[in-house]
Protein backbone atom coordinates (compact mmCIF):
# COMPACT_ATOMS: atom_id res chain seq x y z
CA UNK A 1 0.00 0.00 0.00
CA UNK A 2 2.72 2.48 0.86
CA UNK A 3 4.69 1.73 -2.02
CA UNK A 4 2.22 2.50 -4.79
CA UNK A 5 1.35 5.63 -3.10
CA UNK A 6 4.41 7.17 -2.47
CA UNK A 7 6.69 6.44 -5.01
CA UNK A 8 5.21 7.77 -8.24
CA UNK A 9 5.01 10.90 -5.55
CA UNK A 10 8.20 11.33 -4.03
CA UNK A 11 10.21 12.43 -7.03
CA UNK A 12 8.38 14.54 -7.89
CA UNK A 13 8.17 16.06 -4.37
CA UNK A 14 12.11 16.51 -4.94
CA UNK A 15 12.04 18.01 -8.11
CA UNK A 16 9.92 20.65 -6.89
CA UNK A 17 11.38 21.43 -3.61
CA UNK A 18 14.96 21.83 -6.19
CA UNK A 19 12.45 24.11 -8.48
CA UNK A 20 11.87 26.00 -5.70
CA UNK A 21 15.62 26.81 -4.57
CA UNK A 22 16.83 27.35 -7.31
CA UNK A 23 14.24 29.81 -8.75
CA UNK A 24 14.56 33.65 -6.97
CA UNK A 25 11.05 34.29 -6.82
CA UNK A 26 10.67 30.95 -4.99
CA UNK A 27 13.57 31.90 -3.09
CA UNK A 28 11.70 35.06 -1.49
CA UNK A 29 8.49 32.85 -1.20
CA UNK A 30 9.86 29.88 0.56
CA UNK A 31 11.79 32.72 2.99
CA UNK A 32 8.12 34.33 3.58
CA UNK A 33 7.08 30.84 4.53
CA UNK A 34 9.52 29.58 7.07
CA UNK A 35 9.21 33.59 8.08
CA UNK A 36 5.65 32.62 8.91
CA UNK A 37 6.70 29.54 10.63
CA UNK A 38 9.64 30.51 12.41
CA UNK A 39 7.40 33.35 13.87
CA UNK A 40 3.98 31.41 14.48
CA UNK A 41 5.70 28.74 16.32
CA UNK A 42 4.56 28.21 20.08
CA UNK A 43 7.50 29.41 21.86
CA UNK A 44 6.80 28.06 25.19
CA UNK A 45 8.08 24.60 23.30
CA UNK A 46 11.40 25.93 21.58
CA UNK A 47 13.15 23.61 24.45
CA UNK A 48 10.99 20.50 23.18
CA UNK A 49 11.76 21.40 19.28
CA UNK A 50 15.48 21.68 19.91
CA UNK A 51 15.45 18.31 21.80
CA UNK A 52 13.44 16.61 19.23
CA UNK A 53 15.54 17.98 16.32
CA UNK A 54 18.72 16.41 18.08
CA UNK A 55 16.89 12.67 18.01
CA UNK A 56 17.14 12.78 14.77
CA UNK A 57 21.13 11.05 14.21
CA UNK A 58 21.03 8.90 17.27
CA UNK A 59 17.65 7.50 16.56
CA UNK A 60 18.57 7.05 12.80
CA UNK A 61 21.81 5.26 13.67
CA UNK A 62 21.21 4.01 16.87
CA UNK A 63 18.09 1.89 16.44
CA UNK A 64 18.82 0.25 13.74
CA UNK A 65 22.61 -0.66 15.78
CA UNK A 66 20.38 -1.67 18.61
CA UNK A 67 17.66 -4.20 16.08
CA UNK A 68 20.83 -5.37 14.70
CA UNK A 69 22.76 -6.41 18.24
CA UNK A 70 19.39 -8.09 19.20
CA UNK A 71 18.65 -10.14 16.11
CA UNK A 72 22.30 -11.51 16.54
CA UNK A 73 21.89 -12.35 20.66
CA UNK A 74 18.11 -14.07 19.44
CA UNK A 75 19.78 -15.60 16.45
CA UNK A 76 16.65 -14.27 14.08
CA UNK A 77 17.80 -14.13 10.68
CA UNK A 78 14.83 -12.38 9.30
CA UNK A 79 15.47 -9.49 12.06
CA UNK A 80 19.26 -9.34 10.83
CA UNK A 81 17.74 -8.66 7.26
CA UNK A 82 15.10 -6.32 8.50
CA UNK A 83 17.81 -4.50 10.21
CA UNK A 84 20.33 -4.18 7.20
CA UNK A 85 17.54 -2.70 5.25
CA UNK A 86 17.13 -0.11 8.12
CA UNK A 87 20.80 0.38 7.88
CA UNK A 88 20.82 1.04 4.29
CA UNK A 89 17.99 3.29 4.02
CA UNK A 90 19.41 5.54 6.01
CA UNK A 91 23.14 5.26 4.65
CA UNK A 92 21.81 5.84 1.71
CA UNK A 93 19.77 9.01 2.14
CA UNK A 94 22.42 10.26 3.99
CA UNK A 95 25.18 9.87 1.48
CA UNK A 96 22.51 11.37 -1.21
CA UNK A 97 21.41 14.65 1.30
CA UNK A 98 25.40 15.38 1.51
CA UNK A 99 26.52 15.02 -1.59
CA UNK A 100 23.69 17.31 -2.95
CA UNK A 101 24.19 19.79 -0.01
CA UNK A 102 27.96 20.58 -0.87
CA UNK A 103 26.82 20.29 -5.08
CA UNK A 104 24.54 22.75 -4.51
CA UNK A 105 25.53 24.66 -1.45
CA UNK A 106 22.43 26.25 -0.86
CA UNK A 107 23.10 29.01 2.30
CA UNK A 108 20.87 28.82 5.19
CA UNK A 109 17.81 30.90 5.83
CA UNK A 110 19.63 32.71 8.69
CA UNK A 111 22.53 33.82 6.95
CA UNK A 112 20.32 34.71 4.11
CA UNK A 113 17.59 36.86 5.62
CA UNK A 114 18.41 38.62 8.62
CA UNK A 115 14.48 38.41 9.82
CA UNK A 116 14.78 34.65 10.56
CA UNK A 117 15.15 34.05 13.92
CA UNK A 118 17.86 30.85 14.32
CA UNK A 119 17.75 28.55 17.72
CA UNK A 120 19.02 25.57 16.40
CA UNK A 121 22.23 24.13 15.25
CA UNK A 122 23.00 24.16 11.84
CA UNK A 123 26.59 23.69 9.77
CA UNK A 124 26.33 22.37 6.86
CA UNK A 125 24.55 23.76 3.54
CA UNK A 126 20.52 24.07 3.57
CA UNK A 127 19.67 21.86 1.30
CA UNK A 128 18.51 19.36 1.23
CA UNK A 129 17.75 18.87 4.89
CA UNK A 130 19.44 15.60 6.51
CA UNK A 131 17.44 15.36 9.82
CA UNK A 132 14.43 15.32 7.70
CA UNK A 133 16.28 12.72 5.09
CA UNK A 134 17.48 11.05 8.68
CA UNK A 135 13.34 10.69 9.66
CA UNK A 136 11.94 10.08 6.98
CA UNK A 137 14.18 7.78 6.11
CA UNK A 138 14.36 5.78 8.99
CA UNK A 139 10.18 6.29 9.28
CA UNK A 140 9.23 5.02 5.76
CA UNK A 141 12.05 1.74 6.61
CA UNK A 142 10.15 0.98 10.14
CA UNK A 143 6.76 1.33 8.14
CA UNK A 144 8.05 -1.59 5.35
CA UNK A 145 9.99 -3.89 7.78
CA UNK A 146 7.34 -3.40 10.47
CA UNK A 147 3.89 -3.00 9.04
CA UNK A 148 1.79 -2.17 12.07
CA UNK A 149 -0.52 0.43 12.37
CA UNK A 150 1.34 2.06 15.67
CA UNK A 151 4.93 1.57 13.85
CA UNK A 152 3.66 3.44 11.08
CA UNK A 153 1.81 6.03 13.07
CA UNK A 154 4.56 6.56 15.36
CA UNK A 155 7.60 6.63 12.98
CA UNK A 156 5.99 9.65 10.82
CA UNK A 157 4.74 11.49 13.67
CA UNK A 158 7.82 11.74 14.60
CA UNK A 159 9.60 12.48 10.93
CA UNK A 160 6.94 14.97 10.32
CA UNK A 161 7.88 16.89 13.40
CA UNK A 162 11.09 16.48 13.04
CA UNK A 163 10.60 18.06 9.54
CA UNK A 164 8.28 20.93 11.55
CA UNK A 165 11.26 21.92 14.22
CA UNK A 166 14.06 22.21 11.66
CA UNK A 167 11.51 25.05 10.28
CA UNK A 168 10.36 26.72 13.29
CA UNK A 169 14.02 26.61 14.84
CA UNK A 170 14.52 28.97 11.35
CA UNK A 171 17.45 26.61 10.36
CA UNK A 172 15.69 25.35 6.89
CA UNK A 173 13.65 26.37 4.20
CA UNK A 174 10.41 24.74 3.59
CA UNK A 175 11.81 23.40 0.50
CA UNK A 176 14.78 21.93 2.10
CA UNK A 177 12.26 19.61 4.46
CA UNK A 178 10.58 18.80 1.39
CA UNK A 179 13.43 17.61 -0.53
CA UNK A 180 14.57 15.75 2.54
CA UNK A 181 11.35 14.25 3.26
CA UNK A 182 11.40 12.99 -0.31
CA UNK A 183 15.05 11.58 -0.32
CA UNK A 184 14.60 9.14 2.99
CA UNK A 185 11.17 8.18 1.32
CA UNK A 186 12.73 7.14 -2.01
CA UNK A 187 16.06 5.84 -0.60
CA UNK A 188 14.03 3.37 1.65
CA UNK A 189 11.55 2.23 -1.15
CA UNK A 190 14.58 2.02 -3.47
CA UNK A 191 16.51 -0.26 -0.73
CA UNK A 192 13.36 -2.29 -0.43
CA UNK A 193 13.10 -3.47 -3.73
CA UNK A 194 16.51 -4.03 -4.24
CA UNK A 195 16.73 -5.98 -1.23
CA UNK A 196 13.25 -7.99 -1.71
CA UNK A 197 14.55 -8.64 -5.74
CA UNK A 198 17.89 -9.75 -4.46
CA UNK A 199 16.77 -12.16 -1.34
CA UNK A 200 14.38 -13.58 -3.75
CA UNK A 201 17.01 -14.36 -6.66
CA UNK A 202 18.97 -16.26 -3.40
CA UNK A 203 16.67 -18.04 -2.13
CA UNK A 204 15.71 -19.31 -5.83
CA UNK A 205 18.71 -20.39 -6.26
CA UNK A 206 19.06 -22.01 -2.96
CA UNK A 207 15.95 -24.16 -3.64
Amino acid sequence: MYLSILKPLAPYFLLLSMAFSFSSSWQQKDAEWLHAINQSRYKALDTVYIVVSKTAGPLAIGLPLLLLAVSYAKRSKPLRRKTIFLIISVASAAALTNILKYLINRPRPFDSYEFIEKLGSAGSPSFPSGHTSDAFALAMALSLAFPRRSVVIISFLWAALMAYTRMSLGVHYPSDVVAGAAIGVISAVSAFLFLRLRWAKKQSNNS
